[in-house]
């Protein structure tokens, strides 16, 4: 993606949020100066990399295949870091049939909702080797291939069985619980609008907790056209040395 790109994701991104009302923490504007400027007080904003994520999955197609993402909190899936918090909380924005593309998490339940704008679409399916209560599918060894068995979920706090592929449309207000090992897709619904949505979840590893069906980038490389206007969560600088 080019850096030019990137910003004006940003601008949107800041727009959107603002027109719906839902207010982001003061980090979020940082300027790059900002963040050279930022001492050691802030190292759970980088070591836990809040703040914003914005990727097109290594596709090049961002209006198809892509996602704009602001971790607003989040633990540390290494203990001995020290940090102490169990969970994560994500904001997405989601465009009219714009998907993230199937994928599953070994580690992280999560829930996702549905705050305002548009509709959002999710499909699940399991996967041919699900993990049982007493078995955690080693990573190594696993069938990753989609299953055509029924998908048991909560919605809302109903409990449902569905068939394989069925997708869950999400109204503003309305959520979804993701256990482990489900493989889920989603996009916003056409003609509805882009989507502000919510994903609460245990702690969030982007680097080692996430397996598509099909490979994809995670994070993307950034074509540097012009200078950045926020920094992504990958690109903070370490604090700057303390003054004798």
């Amino acid at each position: 993606m080019k850096r030019s790109e990137v910003n004006s994701l940003l601008r949107e991104s800041l727009a959107f949020c603002e027109r719906m009302g839902f207010h982001l923490p003061p980090f979020a504007l940082f300027s790059p100066d900002d963040w050279a400027a930022a001492g050691s007080e802030y190292d759970e904003i980088r070591d836990n990399q809040l703040g914003w994520d914005i990727t097109d999955f290594g596709q090049g197609r961002f209006g198809e295949i892509g996602l704009v993402v602001f971790t607003i909190r989040n633990g540390n899936p290494d203990p001995a870091r020290g940090y102490e918090k169990t969970y994560c909380e994500k904001l997405l924005i989601v465009r009219e049939n714009q998907r993230t593309p199937f994928h599953y998490h070994a580690s992280k339940m999560e829930d996702i909702i549905c705050r305002a704008g548009g509709d959002l679409l999710i499909q699940l399916r399991n996967r041919s080797d699900p993990p049982t209560s007493l078995r955690a599918v080693s990573l190594s060894n696993r069938d990753d291939r989609l299953a055509d068995t029924p998908v048991r979920v909560s919605v809302d706090g109903r409990r449902l069985t569905v068939p394989a592929g069925t997708m869950i449309r999400l109204t503003p207000g309305e959520s979804i619980t993701l256990p482990s090992y489900l493989y889920h897709e989603f996009w916003a619904a056409p003609g509805t609008g882009t989507s502000l949505v919510g994903e609460v979840s245990k702690v969030n590893d982007d680097h080692r907790d996430n397996f598509f069906l099909d490979p994809v980038g995670r994070f993307p490389k950034i074509e540097e056209d012009e200078p950045p206007l926020h920094l992504l969560c990958t690109e903070y600088p370490p604090a700057p040395s303390p003054k004798e």
